[in-house]
């Protein structure tokens, strides 16, 4: 008795496999991220069953355009690659797809068999049907190639075939068969013009292809490539006293811009509520002349689209917006999606908050600390969709006021589902929109946000000291999480003065900053506190500025001979300076015999010279050693000789092969940062 078959498929299925593509993030859950010019490199695994060789194509497009291809290229062991540049913002897909190469594959067999000087008689008269077939299906401009090759075929010239066969002008190879099949290239493992052809003009039914196309997730290069600048506008500049204004703010511009810092962040320039209202220090009982803290949103008069009365007006923030603009910089805002109990939402819309069983709403706590000044939002809602539809409104708001650039505060205490909403929202509507994350919880968590959208991520780099941990986590950062996580390094913020900057050290402030502007493309500063080595915590063992500016009115004196100012400036201009610096993937680690020297490199993708990076992490002691440098890394053959030029220090040095002697004293050089240039 015959059994039942299961059903057939309706078409002969492919003997190709497409997999292990890249870049992917979760199996094409989330879009990867790339930039506009940026090259995207596509990488994929496909191969056939038996001996056939598979060929294979990248195909790309801008939403929902028509698909552009391209050859994807064997680099070995069954792995594909091509590359394409991104030229528009927003969400693009990529799709690979694969076919048995049945021309390539003939091509090689035929190599291989008139090496061994065996008979291809047969052989020939195959691959004339295959060409006859290549002919009917190719492009006009295509067609005179392969009739050439038909034609020497025929007579039993198998020259044509020739890999290695590069000499057009040899009179032996004079035999009428067009040019451009004979300039090949000399590496059996590369493309030569006759692949190409077949590539174009081979037998792709029925081909393979991934279950659906990649997404991607196209940003503008300063979502990946950064300087952050953070200061609190109500604070002045001595000799000023009081309270300044966003209009005063514009006069502390041209000092940032001299830093060759191009993002200029705010925080929360909102109302602040009288209840529960903090005094320096976090204190508790306060005065009717304590200002509050920012992120303690929402007054009688209004709240999240309203501009504090003493700072000024909307039309001030579009104008400190404007003059960012004039000198090259943009302007972030702080969105903090948190109210005060006096915000106009905690009476128009109570369903907005949870309620604990007396009726009243449960403030913000994070043991130990207590947030008697904020209330949470309840984003388990009833009326969730009024409330997602409010905060969309307030970030629109801001970019109809000329701002495009957001630190978000606290995220990962919102619903995952709304952020991934909202972001796409409204990168649909304004693609130049950039959010940063400003996340300090779980590794998985901060991944999540990336994934979902968030352009930018603040990072561990702030407690992350020896030399392992750096390197651990910059490994990871490059490698794992490198298409959807973007870090920003911060040495500090207003809420973190770390156990090493405690001590007031000027070599550590320097070596910090210096790790931050070089292992990461984006990084920032909490401006006139870090410029100036503020370094006093409110206590011993807490990570709390001591009068803090997050509570009170501060006066800095920016001349300070002490500043780090002009340090800060020189980092930036050698960022700009050395293209390099503007990505993460290539970062890689060198050896050292001392554990206090750190050494690292990037290169450019697209060409441009290599950095060298060597930090002093002890900010007290004189430290040297041998560094081990992977010349490979640098695209340097093995013993070559070559010169390091220190952009910071300015001396240059000449090094020959990978073991050369480092000497930092962090009382005159807390780093060195190499300008690689190979002798001819």
């Amino acid at each position: 008795m015959t059994g039942r078959s299961a059903t057939l498929p309706a078409s002969r299925p492919s003997r190709v496999v497409v997999e292990a593509v890249a870049p992917l993030v979760d199996g094409g859950a989330f879009p990867a991220k790339a930039t506009i010019g940026e090259l995207v490199m596509v990488t994929a695994d496909v191969f056939a069953d038996g001996h056939d060789q598979a060929a294979a194509a990248l195909r790309f497009r801008h939403r929902q355009t028509a698909w552009q291809e391209v050859p994807m290229a064997a680099q070995g062991n069954d792995r594909f690659a091509a590359p394409f540049v991104p030229d528009v913002l927003g969400r693009w897909q990529y799709q690979v797809v694969g076919w048995l190469d049945h021309l390539g594959t003939w091509r090689h067999g035929m190599e291989l068999k008139l090496a061994a000087g065996s008979d291809v008689g047969v052989d020939i008269e195959i691959g004339l049907v295959m060409i006859a077939e290549a002919i009917g299906r190719a492009r006009q401009d295509d067609v005179a190639a392969l009739t050439a090759l038909w034609r020497a075929l025929d007579v039993g010239d198998t020259r044509p075939l020739d890999r290695h066969r590069v000499d057009p002008d040899d009179p032996a190879t004079d035999d009428g068969f067009v040019p451009d099949l004979r300039d090949v290239e000399p590496d059996d493992h590369g493309p030569d013009a006759l692949d190409e052809l077949f590539w174009r003009t081979g037998k792709r039914e029925p081909s393979a292809e991934l279950p659906r196309p990649v997404d991607l997730q196209i940003d503008r290069e300063r979502a990946r490539f950064s300087a952050w600048y953070e200061f609190f506008p109500r604070s002045t500049l001595s000799p000023t006293t009081g309270h300044a204004t966003l209009a005063d703010a514009v006069n502390r511009l041209d000092h940032i811009a001299d830093m060759g810092f191009d993002v200029v962040y705010v925080p929360p320039v909102h109302p602040i509520g009288l209840t529960g209202r903090k005094g320096p220090n976090n204190a508790i009982v306060v005065t009717p002349d304590d200002v509050g803290s920012p992120w303690a949103i929402g007054a009688t008069d209004g709240g999240h689209t309203l501009v504090h009365r003493d700072l000024g007006t909307v039309a001030d923030v579009t104008a400190l917006a404007q003059a960012c603009g004039k000198r090259e910089m943009e302007l972030a805002l702080d969105i903090a999606f948190q109210c005060t109990p006096d915000h106009p939402w905690v009476t128009e819309h109570p369903e907005w908050f949870a309620h604990r069983p007396d009726g009243t709403i449960q403030y913000a706590e994070n043991p130990p600390k207590k947030y008697q000044d904020i209330y949470p939002l309840d984003f388990e809602s009833a009326d969730w969709q009024g409330l997602w539809t409010a905060l969309a409104d307030v970030v629109r708001f801001w970019i109809d006021a000329g701002v495009t650039i957001f630190r978000v505060d606290n995220p990962h205490t919102k619903a995952f589902a709304f952020w991934e909403w909202l972001i796409a929202d409204v990168h649909r509507e304004h693609p130049d929109a950039i959010f940063l994350a400003e996340a300090f919880t779980r590794p998985r968590v901060m991944e999540r946000l990336a994934k979902i959208g968030f352009n930018q991520s603040y990072t561990y780099f702030t407690w992350r000291q020896s030399s392992w941990e750096l390197r651990e986590y910059f490994e990871d950062l490059s490698a794992r999480t490198v298409d959807s996580f973007r870090p920003n390094a911060w040495p500090n913020t207003p809420d973190i003065l770390t156990e090493q900057l405690q001590t007031g050290s000027r070599a550590m402030f320097a070596s910090r900053a210096v790790l931050a502007a070089t292992l990461s493309p984006s990084w920032g500063v909490y401006g006139p506190a870090f410029e100036l080595l503020e370094h006093l915590p409110m206590r011993p063992g807490s990570e709390e500025y001591l009068d803090s500016e997050k509570y009170q009115l501060r006066q800095w004196e920016l001349d300070d001979a002490a500043s780090l100012a002009p340090l800060l400036g020189q980092l930036n201009r050698i960022r700009r300076a050395h293209p390099a610096f503007a990505h993460l993937r290539t970062l890689r680690f060198h050896g050292s015999d001392n554990p206090a020297l750190l050494c690292y490199s990037k290169t450019d993708p697209d060409g441009g010279g290599p950095i060298l990076v060597v930090v002093n992490l002890d900010a007290e002691q004189r430290q040297h050693g041998i560094v081990d440098v992977d010349l490979a890394a640098l695209g340097i053959e093995y013993e070559s000789t070559y010169d390091v030029i220190d952009e910071l220090g300015g001396a240059t040095f000449r090094w020959k092969g990978s073991h050369n002697f480092v000497d930092l004293d962090p009382a005159e050089l807390a780093a060195h940062v190499f300008r690689v240039a190979v002798l001819s």
